[in-house]
């Protein structure tokens, strides 16, 4: 079952999305993250849009403007594909192969909830950047409370998949890395969701033996196709990322957890590390990025000119003075 959440005559709904296209509203419910706090899990969602599916349609997916699925309350961006690993370090610093630390857990850092973008927005470039990179992902939703979870409990705990396009300035998160924290402004400015969400069930047939989906994705900037995959060369499954996400605390309904960049192109610095120099070059304003994935979907969203930075001074270099 599709999930999406959309603007039609200035109000905002959630919708099922039947296969023709056409709508059929979530009485009451302007928010998914918010439907599935009041609780159920993927039963409870799966209950909720089923009671629709004989309702009359409403208006069709071309007749409204699709916003992100949910916002969520957090966003957990991993990093699980060994391929986007080598090709990244190898543009930003120069370094060969993957740290042997990186096989120890599926590490993740927390991007912005506030910066969520919807499947056909306009991106702005983040203020100070010119090397601005998109980053093709998927990302499971969470359904339901849990702490301390197995891989085999989080199955039960993840609701659904959507597509997932973790914008990066480049050269703010180089700069920011060196400093031993981050990413941080280098990621801050958006973060596209879409352009549905897809319900867990829907994606089964994709599993394989070793629990991965097996989902082709696709990455073209300007309508010219730069990377392919398949999410099953992730190293860790979703289910061991939420596992890990939830180990001494909490993953709570609507939190988000990207896969990290896939391989082969996922990412425009993947591949100037494969290749030694920025080709294709740098996104700019008037690019469009169009990413898909089998099974959930696509978004396109177009490069606009953002804001300038507003300016600060450099750090005070202190006398270290005492009392």
């Amino acid at each position: 079952m599709r999930f999406a959440t959309y603007e039609h005559r200035a109000r905002r709904h959630v919708a099922v999305v039947a296969e023709d296209g056409t709508l059929r509203p979530l009485p009451g419910v302007h928010s998914l993250a918010g439907l599935l706090a009041e609780g159920g899990g993927l039963p409870g969602l799966l209950d909720a849009g089923s009671a629709l599916l004989d309702v009359p349609a409403g208006p069709h997916l071309s007749e409204v403007r699709l916003l992100a699925p949910l916002q969520p309350p957090t966003v957990r961006d991993f990093v699980t594909f060994e391929e986007h690993v080598e090709g990244v370090r190898r543009s930003m610093d120069g370094a060969a192969g993957v740290p042997e630390q990186w096989y120890a857990a599926p590490t993740f850092y927390f991007a912005n909830p506030y910066a969520v973008y919807g499947p056909h927005d306009d991106i702005p470039v983040p203020p100070g950047s010119q090397v601005l990179d998109f980053e093709l992902e998927v990302a499971a939703v969470i359904g339901k409370e849990g702490r301390d979870l197995t891989p085999e409990q989080a199955r039960d705990h993840i609701v659904g998949y959507t597509v997932f396009n973790d914008w990066s300035a480049r050269d703010l998160q180089s700069a920011e890395m060196r400093i031993g924290l981050g990413p941080c402004k280098g990621k801050d400015t958006a973060t596209t969701l879409g352009p549905y969400l897809v319900t867990a069930d829907e994606l089964e047939p994709y599993r394989d033996t070793d629990g991965f989906l097996r989902l082709a994705l696709t990455a073209e900037v300007n309508g010219q196709v730069v990377g392919k995959d398949l999410l099953s060369n992730m190293s860790w499954t979703f289910e061991e990322m939420t596992a890990y996400a939830s180990r001494g605390t909490r993953v709570m309904p609507g939190d988000v957890l990207g896969s990290g960049t896939c391989g082969n192109g996922g990412c425009l610095a993947e591949l100037w590390g494969v290749r030694g120099e920025q080709t294709p070059p740098p996104l700019k304003s008037g690019d469009t990025v169009t990413l898909t994935v089998e099974g959930i979907g696509t978004v396109s969203n177009t490069v606009v000119p953002g804001a300038a930075p507003v300016p600060l001074p450099t750090g005070r270099r202190r006398s270290r003075e005492r009392p």
